[in-house]
C-alpha cells in the first residue's frame, strides 16, 4: 500500500474556502427562493379551492338540480371577480 500524499496547506485552505462560501451562497439562495415558493404554494392552493368548487357545481348542474344553476352563476361571477382583484395585486 502506498503511503498518501501530502497535500498542500494552500489546497486544503482552497477547498475548506470553497465549501463555506458553497454553504454561504446557498443558505442566501434559499432565503431568496423561500418566500416566493411560499406564495405560489398559496396561490396554488386558492386556485385549487376555486376548481375543487367549480367541479362540485358542475357535477350538480349535470345532475340538473334548478338550485344549482344559481349557484354556478354566482360562482363565475366570484371567480371573474377574484380573477381580476388578483391580477391587480
Amino acid at each position: 500500500m502506498v503511503p498518501p500524499v501530502a497535500v498542500s496547506p494552500l489546497i486544503k485552505t482552497a477547498r475548506w474556502s470553497a465549501l463555506l462560501l458553497g454553504v454561504i451562497y446557498g443558505k442566501q439562495r434559499f432565503d431568496y427562493l423561500k418566500p416566493i415558493a411560499e406564495e405560489e404554494r398559496r396561490v396554488e392552493e386558492a386556485e385549487k379551492k376555486a376548481r375543487e368548487e367549480q367541479e362540485r357545481i358542475y357535477k350538480q348542474l349535470s345532475e340538473g338540480n334548478a338550485e344549482s344553476h344559481a349557484a354556478f352563476v354566482c360562482l363565475l361571477l366570484k371567480n371573474i371577480q377574484g380573477t381580476y382583484t388578483a391580477h391587480l395585486h
